[in-house]
Formats: structure tokens, C-alpha cells, sequence
């Protein structure tokens, strides 16, 4: 880290007692003005199941928007001050927002703050020999276990707004019951890629819970953080994979630089064998707002169509 990275960092940390502090003198967060609860989620996946949940009941602000790597974001000061005004804060967990650590743990002790993971049995959490003594955090690439991220939110808004508690409960189970829809579309839908060709490149090792699950051969150029570049060791591997199995296509990422795939795809072309770049794969975030792939549901979709269109 940089001497100006470490000053920010540690302006942050000083900062921040005064921004929980000065919000309210109880420890309470307020309300909007409308009376509705206020909810932030660092990644849009939480966002969005949490806002389909909460519905009208809720202003629901996701911090990491289209692009963001949450491996490598850092809060700002803003963030910070949305944090200490939130009547409920909703983390991924697992170390996938590593470097807010600190800042989550310190707002927590005056608001609610949950990792949606917590819901998640141990025993179906990947643990890769690359990240031992680490979980794998990209669970929402297997809709299943994602669908298990629904009660721990419902549970939250239920105790902080009792009176809608039902509510919540029946938009928490029809969610629920569209994820394990979309499960099983997910899981038809790879099925239908000749087996043979199941091999999945991407730039970095965030879709092993997808090929786990859909029966996918998952192969990344980074490890399942982005916090290491790849080195040429790394490219050579995956350009060896390519041509000795003969991949079709492989994926760029929209929140990782697409510049390391090419440099794959330009290696695979040096030794004979034509691999086109299959198309943009959503997977540490999801897309616009005002888009399809802006949802949960829909980032879904687009990858596997994306996947599918280019491999079968």
C-alpha cells in the first residue's frame, strides 16, 4: 500500500467513530423521511434480493454499482457516512469485502450489520487448495445456495419493523421459490452444452460454485481474488488448456480488465488455434440499474445465455 493509501485509509478509521457517534446520540439510525426502513448492501446481488423482499417498505442503496470489484474496493468517506445512517447493513461476508473489514465491524456496534453467508452451511462452502483456510465467497453463482441468503434478510426486517413481518415472510418465500426456478432453468440450460465442451475460461476463478452446481468445467486466469495480478506462468497454464482441448471461446469479466483474456487469446492464436472471446460475463457485479442484467435474476439469465450461445 502506498503512503497516500495508508493516510486515507487511517483518515477513514479515525473518522469513522465521530460519523457513529455524531449520527445519533442513542446508537439509532433515523429513518427516511417517509418512514421506510433505510437498508445499504455493498454488492448489488444483496441489494436486489433484499430489495424484492423489503418491496415499498424500503429505500435499499447497494454501495458497489456495475463494474466495482468488491475484492478491491475501498470505502470513501460517503460510504461511510450512508453506513452510520443505515437502520440495516447486509455484507456478503467470507472476505469477499476484505478491506472494509474494520469499518464494518465498528459500525456494527451501534446498528445491525449481517453477513447474508451466515446462512449457508458450512459443509456446502468451496475451500479451494488455492485459498485454504478460506471459503470460496461467490456463492450466489449456485442460485440454490443463494436462495438460503433470503431468511437471514427477512429475519432483520422482521425485527426492525415488526408490523410488516408477514409481509416480508411472503415475499421472502415467493423469491425463494423464483430462485429454485431459475435453479433449475440454469441447470437445463448447461445440460445442453455437448459435454465435451463444457470447459468454462474465464479471468478470474469466481464461477466455481457455478460449475460445481450446473456441471461446467470451470477454468480462471486469476485466483478467486483479483488482488493478484495473473503472471505468465498463469497465462501460459490456461493458454495450454485452451488448445490442447480445443475451447471455442472464452468469457471477459465487466468488473475485471479484459486485457489479460485477450493477451489468452492472442497466445492461443500464436499456437494455431482460433479462440474467440465469447462474450462479457457478470460476476462480482451485476449491470446497470435500469437494465435486465441490473437484477439478481437477470445477471443470471445473461450469463448463462451468454455461456451457452458461445460453447454449444
Amino acid at each position: 500500500m502506498t503512503k497516500p493509501a495508508r493516510a486515507a485509509a487511517l483518515l477513514l478509521l479515525v473518522a469513522l467513530p465521530f460519523f457513529v457517534t455524531s449520527c445519533d446520540s442513542s446508537g439509532a439510525s433515523s429513518r427516511a423521511r417517509d418512514g421506510s426502513l433505510r437498508i445499504v448492501a455493498t454488492i448489488g446481488m444483496i441489494g436486489d434480493v433484499a430489495s424484492r423482499i423489503a418491496k415499498q417498505d424500503a429505500h435499499v442503496d447497494a454501495m458497489m454499482g456495475p463494474g466495482v470489484d468488491p475484492h478491491l474496493y475501498k470505502a470513501t468517506e460517503g460510504d461511510i457516512r450512508r453506513l452510520t445512517e443505515a437502520d440495516l447493513i447486509l455484507y456478503n461476508g467470507l472476505n469477499l469485502e476484505g478491506k472494509m473489514g474494520d469499518i464494518l465491524v465498528k459500525v456494527g456496534r451501534s446498528r445491525p450489520v449481517v453477513a447474508v453467508s451466515e446462512s449457508v452451511p458450512e459443509n456446502l462452502l468451496r475451500e479451494p487448495p488455492e485459498f485454504a483456510g478460506h471459503y470460496d465467497p461467490h456463492i450466489w453463482f449456485d442460485v440454490s445456495l443463494w436462495a438460503m441468503t433470503i431468511d437471514p434478510i427477512v429475519r432483520e426486517l422482521s425485527s426492525l419493523d415488526p408490523d410488516r413481518a408477514a409481509e416480508y415472510r411472503r415475499n421472502g418465500e415467493a423469491l425463494k421459490k423464483e430462485l429454485l426456478d431459475l435453479d433449475a432453468w440454469v441447470a437445463s440450460e448447461i445440460a445442453s452444452i455437448p459435454k465435451e465442451r463444457r470447459v468454462l475460461v474465464t479471468a478470474h476463478d469466481a464461477f466455481g460454485y457455478f460449475g460445481e452446481r450446473y456441471g461446467i468445467e470451470v477454468k480462471g486466469l486469476q485466483g478467486i481474488s483479483t488482488v493478484a495480478e495473473a503472471g505468465l506462468a498463469d497465462v501460459e497454464r490456461l493458454v495450454e488448456t485452451v488448445v490442447s482441448r480445443k475451447v471455442p471461446a472464452i468469457f471477459v469479466e465487466s468488473s475485471v480488465p479484459r486485457r489479460a483474456i485477450e493477451a489468452v487469446q492472442k497466445a492461443c492464436e500464436s499456437r494455431g488455434h482460433s479462440v474467440k472471446i465469447g462474450g462479457e460475463l457478470f460476476s462480482d457485479a451485476m449491470g446497470a440499474a435500469d437494465s435486465p442484467e441490473g437484477t439478481y435474476p437477470g445477471m443470471v439469465r445473461h450469463n448463462v445465455r451468454t455461456i451457452v450461445e458461445a460453447l454449444r
